[in-house]
């Protein structure tokens, strides 16, 4: 299950079926925080792809590392999560925390 909740959307599965279980709750929501922390940085890139108009091809090697950096993310949260821990992130740790 620890799989499933940094899977994007699939984060909403474990979410569900392990109501008890608060350590895979945990992963799920920081799966579902990772997941809108990269619509939002999706959001802002189209958004400055938009801006500068025929300079955004300029942009394009940032698109690319970020998406990299969410993947590795979510790969040493797996990885962490099937060990037993959890990977805390600075912010979005915090964020999950509270919910």
């Amino acid at each position: 299950m620890v799989i499933l909740a940094y899977l994007w959307v699939f984060a909403l599965v474990p979410l569900m079926v392990e109501e008890e279980d608060e350590e895979i709750k945990w992963h799920a929501k920081l799966g579902l925080v990772l997941l809108g922390a990269e619509i939002a940085l999706w959001l802002v890139m189209q958004l400055g792809v938009f801006v500068t108009g025929g300079l955004g091809c300029l942009l394009a090697p940032f698109i690319f590392m970020a998406y990299v950096a969410f993947v590795v993310v979510r790969l040493a949260c797996i990885v962490k999560g099937l060990r037993g821990g959890r990977l805390k992130l600075p912010l979005l740790s915090r964020l999950v925390d509270r919910f």
